[in-house]
């Protein structure tokens, strides 16, 4: 996270090609402005990258025969950049600074390809299909050091995102918004505020408009920078009066007994009929304060509700909003005729879902404007615990189906990543290339990647390694109680019996700490408990079978990348190393959700057969836990390896060596004190 340019990028054999621009320590950048923020800080990292990257020395605003200039073009596009490239000069030109600084990086990633300072002339116009692009932060909750925001706007985004629970206030505690939002416009971007602040007013009458002003009015008004706000159901949920909820706050609802006063649903989770009452009002506050804050409403809670009823919400909304539907979730889908369900975020399902689709013909219709949340940082929850899922192929499939939203229903702006935040990688790189126009040839950018990364030699094993992955990740079928369970935490889920005595440790200042969205106790409370009912067996079976299969194809796809080793320089070799170790661990923690769901079979069958049953199934359920034990303890010099592996930035760490440690005790523990009387 604080290397924005990696060094030694640059090939010390690599030799120009006839017409070839050389650019050398001859030459110099030119910023016109350096008073502009945006600009100057442009050009001085383009100055860092030639330097640190490609060990090439340019100076700065300085007389020279040879230079890159900055240009600033009005006249362009609004979502557009320029690079022209002659003989003796380069011009990296945009209708504001910021996408003349997007020239800029766009040179960097031409040069990193080449691995040299080499480049052709040309004059190419490239056109970015969606703004804003917004991330959080994979750093840490809420955090963004410059570094960071460099690093975002190097990978094409626009805007980032913080959980605002007061003016000052995100879920942590203090946080100086004023401060986040000065340090990224010096890079371009923009901040969105995801709003966490309760609404326990009714929107109407003159005590509504006092509330309510003392939340987004005061917040607009100490915080004006603010380039909009996010809505959605659960953290913005009011008192409604719609009779097919509780009428209740979440949290209000809540008897002596931990159970539900009124047994209706929750209005955060429900396309209430006088929502738009709400985001009038909200709305009104807000403008009044900021003329052209962006209102983003969110349907993600209520994607499982009849289309009528959803619909009918959309037109009820006003239309100088934004809408902001997420893009693959609440899908019936099918694997090997085993059937399943795209549930919360995944990349299983590529997209889009119905959801989606009915409530982007709305927008069109309606003529509000369309964001999506599409999860393209590169993560999702269908492993929770690692940086990025290299999976390209699968990617391109949610990027094609984006492009036919945005050509089809004029789908504008994402939201890439929520809590598992944003981290670079070639994922993220390859996403960038496919969101921009002209159209890119998938494959060739693809293989270009791979070249840089690894080898031009190596090339055909690591991309036939990124089409296992994609087939691999294309079989995760997604369910609540794998991402709230083994996928969420990886090799360091237990295996518990019946004495559920286990909790995941995490600091006081976890937002999801401990078993708040974990549960150790495989299938608590879930409906598919039943392994009695053959269907729902059937099911289950089905979906560990397509588990086992995924896992083999991550090791079959590792084995091709420590194969690509063989013929990388040395000054590759860390970085593809961890892209090879983050194959292996995302295999280690298929593997253990494979080894929970044989276990909680067997469990299923222990727990109803007499003593001699149980004696007979007891050393069944001994060597899945012993073959899993040994499987964590694999995982342990994967994550001391590489750090970011086991890492949640909400949930702190889930998977580092001392909860995988932690797991192995606790299923220890459970071999001695519950299965030991039956073996």
């Amino acid at each position: 996270f604080a290397v924005v340019h990696k060094p030694r990028r640059r090939d010390p054999d690599a030799v120009p090609s006839a017409g070839d621009v050389v650019i050398d320590n001859g030459w110099s950048i030119f910023c016109p402005d350096i008073t502009d923020k945006v600009l100057y800080n442009a050009a001085r990292d383009l100055e860092d990258y030639f330097a640190v990257s490609m060990g090439v020395f340019v100076g700065f605003n300085l007389p020279s025969a040879h230079r890159i200039e900055y240009l600033v073009d009005p006249s362009m596009d609004e979502k557009s950049y320029r690079l022209t490239v002659t003989e003796d000069k380069i011009v990296l030109s945009g209708p504001t600074s910021f996408t003349a600084a997007r020239a800029g990086y766009f040179l960097e990633d031409l040069l990193n390809l080449a691995e040299a300072p080499f480049i052709k002339p040309q004059d190419v116009t490239r056109r970015f299909l969606y703004a804003p692009r917004m991330i959080h932060s994979g750093l840490w909750l809420d955090v963004f050091p410059d570094t960071y925001i460099r690093q975002a706007a190097h990978a094409g985004f626009t805007s980032l995102l913080v959980f605002v629970h007061a003016f000052d206030r995100d879920r942590h505690g203090y946080n100086d918004f004023n401060d986040l939002i000065r340090r990224a416009a010096e890079y371009g971007l923009d901040v969105y505020a995801y709003s966490m602040m309760l609404s326990k007013a009714y929107p109407e009458g003159e005590e509504g408009e006092k509330f309510y002003d003392s939340l987004y009015g005061e917040l607009f008004r100490r915080c004006p920078g603010l380039k909009g706000v996010v809505f959605v159901g659960e953290s913005v949920e009011f008192p409604s009066r719609d009779e097919n909820t509780s009428g209740m706050l979440r949290h209000d609802n809540i008897g002596p007994d931990g159970h539900r006063i009124i047994k209706k649903v929750s209005p955060g989770w429900w396309p209430c009929w006088d929502y738009y009452k709400w985001v009038n009002m909200v709305k009104g506050i807000i403008r009044r304060e900021k003329s052209d804050a962006d209102i983003v409403f969110w349907s993600y809670n209520w994607g499982y509700v009849a289309e009528d009823k959803r619909i009918a919400l959309i037109d009820s909304l006003p239309t100088d909003i934004s809408l902001l539907v997420t893009f693959e979730m609440f899908e019936d889908v099918e694997r090997k005729g085993v059937p399943g369900r795209s549930v919360d975020y995944s990349i299983f399902f590529e997209g889009p879902g119905k959801y989606f689709v009915s409530e982007a013909k709305a927008a069109k219709r309606r003529g509000i404007r369309l964001y999506s949340m599409t999860n393209t940082a590169g993560l999702c929850w269908d492993v929770g615990v690692i940086p990025y899922m290299p999976a390209p192929y699968q990617w391109l499939k949610r990027y094609k189906e984006m492009r036919k939203a945005h050509d089809d229903w004029g789908l504008c702006g994402t939201m890439d990543s929520h809590h598992f935040g944003w981290t670079p990688s070639f994922i993220s790189d390859f996403a960038k290339w496919m969101f921009e126009a002209p159209d890119s040839d998938p494959e060739k950018v693809l293989r270009a990647l791979a070249a840089r990364d690894f080898s031009a030699e190596s090339a055909d094993d690591v991309l036939k390694a990124y089409r296992l992955f994609s087939d691999a990740v294309n079989q995760l079928i997604s369910t609540n109680y794998d991402q709230y369970g083994p996928m969420r935490v990886g090799a360091a889920y237990p295996l518990i019996l019946n004495d559920d005595f286990f909790t995941f440790s995490s600091p006081s200042y976890a937002v999801h700490g401990r078993n708040v969205i974990c549960i150790p106790m495989y299938m608590k409370g879930s409906s598919w408990g039943n392994m009695a009912d053959q269907r729902i067996h059937d099911t289950f079976v089905g979906i560990r079978n397509l588990y086992s299969e995924s896992e083999k194809m991550f090791d079959e796809g590792a084995a091709l990348l420590e194969k690509a080793l063989e013929t990388i320089p040395e000054r590759k070799m860390e970085d593809a190393k961890r892209i090879c170790n983050l194959c292996r661990f995302i295999a280690v923690c298929i593997r253990t959700a494979v080894n929970v769901k044989d276990w909680y079979l067997k469990k299923f069958a222990f727990n109803a057969a007499d003593e001699d049953g149980k004696k007979k199934i007891a050393p069944e359920m001994l060597s899945i836990a012993e073959k899993e034990i040994e499987n964590a303890r694999g995982a342990i010099p994967m994550v001391d390896f590489d750090s970011r592996l086991g890492f949640e930035p909400s949930m702190e760490y889930m998977c580092d060596a001392e909860h995988i440690r932690a797991k192995i005790a606790a299923t220890e523990r459970v071999i001695e004190t519950e299965l030991k009387p039956y073996l």
